[in-house]
């Protein structure tokens, strides 16, 4: 039995001679790459994610729902949060660039999980923001909804399938559905943003505990 476990163990450290070994300077290499293509992919992501939305505005039922915002009396809020929108979007897309223009520069394995980290931060601040943007809509278009007086003229068709129902009760179950819908919104969203992000931010982590073992 002791000279099986001799041979066995001749036989494993003549293949582990033959395997390749990565110096300092490869690891790093390898990992300063994949860190700098994984944020090139956040990049990408961001500007389609601005950019694909606009094409719904060519589509004719979306330019009529979204008359909605006109007949809730929110055209000059909608106008006013869409410039905000820009603005932060577009702040957004240029941090991400100098994000990945910082860490697309060979240095050292502690500046390079210094930027690691400051993509992170960035990633996690730009959903925070995109999420609460899709609650900050819904609240304005409850709020909008609230000081309606004439719901039907918002909501004509359902002159005809609430005839029994008072106003009132109308404006607070929209409000409600609204709220609902709001939430699972979110919810889905925050999903997305975790499939879109989430996976790239992980391997971002991953490579900084790989340079973190690296100084060690």
């Amino acid at each position: 039995m002791t000279d099986e476990l001799e041979l066995l163990k001749k036989d494993w450290q003549k293949k582990e001679a033959q395997l390749p070994k990565l110096t300092y300077e490869e690891i790093h290499n390898m990992i300063w790459k994949k860190s700098s293509s994984i944020v090139k992919w956040i990049l990408i992501i961001s500007i389609l994610e601005f950019t694909l939305p606009h094409l719904l505005y060519l589509v004719p039922s979306f330019k009529e729902n979204m008359d909605i915002y006109d007949k809730l009396g929110l055209h000059n809020y909608i106008i006013g949060l869409t410039i905000f929108t820009y603005c932060v979007a577009f702040y957004f897309i240029l941090q991400f660039y100098r994000r990945y223009k910082e860490i697309s520069v060979l240095d050292s394995a502690k500046n390079l999980m210094h930027k690691i980290i400051r993509t992170r931060t960035t990633v996690k601040h730009y959903i925070i923001y995109s999420l609460s943007m899709i609650m900050v809509i819904v609240i304005m278009m409850i709020i909008g909804v609230y000081l309606n007086d004439d719901i039907f003229s918002i909501f004509g068709e359902l002159r005809n399938k609430a005839q029994n129902i008072s106003p009132e009760k109308i404006k607070i179950s929209l409000m409600i559905g609204m709220a609902v819908m709001g939430v699972i919104l979110t919810a889905v969203m925050g999903g997305i943003y975790f499939l879109l992000y989430g996976l790239l931010v992980r391997k971002l982590k991953r490579n900084y505990k790989d340079l973190k073992q690296l100084e060690v």
